[in-house]
């Protein structure tokens, strides 16, 4: 069977397709033949080595969807034929933090794709834990694209106890974290405003129910603060949009963090964060129960995962620099040969 792999850390140049052995499932896991998978900004900074795989050549890709084509010893409720999505989070499955489903905890948390093969290929093995029925009111390419990102977004609003009524400001509109966090928030009954350096990203995001959009790379924060500020702010831009992030956050509020595109270092002034009473949020990744959350808030159509555009299979490097130029608004797919 064929596989995306990279063979170098030297970008995305150094994918390359890949005869490989079509894997067995063990006792407790089930393979999926993909039919679709999602690519993510991961993708991109696993090919440059942001982090480095463990050995190369290496398969990257964290989400996908497809039909399980066969089933180890000892799984039960699942068979060949089911229509099924990866869940992409993993860990050690035994520990207490993974018995209580904190599993973005386990010491040996993992995302597929990134510490371990993932979905850039035509078969999958995976622990019958991360298999999950696909629900028939979603589409195949988002059923194959939501998942990290729809479980990103979801778990940072709950973990910043987001609620009904609450000003959110997402910063960067677009990516599929970003996305996600703006149809989520507003799932949860919450007034959206967003950001971007694209006047057509933000007009894209006001025809979809966010309130207003302000210009990235202008003073956005006091922007927000005439707006009357922003309980809730969710960002995974970093050291480029963290100030402007905290100014328009409200006295007492929350800013969520994911990542950091802009660089991982950020000087913080700390009387701004203790006598505004602010509060910054970490959040990574979600736990199983997290991933199956936002799947129904897809499921019941109160909460979107758009996909902005589809390439074949053996497409996938330009897939990939069409992700790097930023010109999405949402998920990008792939679509495998079946």
């Amino acid at each position: 069977m064929k596989a995306w792999q990279l063979e170098d850390t030297n970008g995305i140049d150094s994918y390359v397709l890949n005869d490989v052995p079509e894997p067995d499932p063990g006792p407790g896991e089930v393979r999926v033949a993909v039919r679709y998978s999602g690519l993510n900004h991961l993708d991109i900074w696993t090919s440059m080595g942001l982090p480095a795989p463990k050995n190369l050549p290496h398969t990257t890709g964290a989400d996908a969807a497809g039909v399980v084509d066969a089933v180890g010893e000892g799984v039960a409720g699942i068979a060949t034929g089911d229509e099924v999505i990866i869940d992409p989070s993993l860990s050690c499955g035994q520990c207490d933090f993974c018995l209580n489903d904190d599993i973005v905890y386990c010491a040996e948390f993992r995302i597929l794709g990134e510490h371990v093969p993932g979905t850039f290929t035509q078969k999958v093995v995976m622990p019958a834990i991360n298999i999950v029925p696909r629900p028939a009111s979603v589409g195949w390419e988002v059923a194959g694209s939501f998942g990290l990102a729809g479980v990103t977004a979801l778990r940072m609003l709950e973990k910043a106890d987001l609620k009904r009524g609450e000003t959110v400001l997402v910063v960067g509109i677009g990516g599929g974290v970003s996305a996600s966090a703006m149809y989520l928030a507003m799932a949860f009954g919450a007034d959206v405003y967003v950001t971007s350096r694209s006047l057509d990203k933000i007009d894209w995001a006001v025809s979809e129910g966010a309130v207003a959009g302000f210009d990235s790379s202008e003073d956005f924060g006091r922007e927000m603060a005439e707006f009357g500020g922003a309980h809730l702010v969710i960002d995974n831009v970093g050291p480029a949009t963290l100030k402007q992030s905290m100014r328009a956050a409200k006295p007492g509020g929350r800013i969520a963090i994911c990542g950091g595109t802009s660089g991982a270092k950020f000087e913080l002034n700390l009387p701004v964060l203790f006598f505004r009473q602010l509060e910054l949020v970490g959040s990574s990744m979600g736990n199983h129960a997290q991933f199956a959350r936002a799947l129904n808030w897809i499921r019941l159509g109160k909460a979107k995962s758009p996909v902005s555009r589809v390439f074949p299979f053996a497409e996938l490097p330009d897939a990939l620099r069409y992700l790097e130029s930023g010109e999405q608004t949402g998920n990008l797919v792939l679509e495998h040969d079946v």
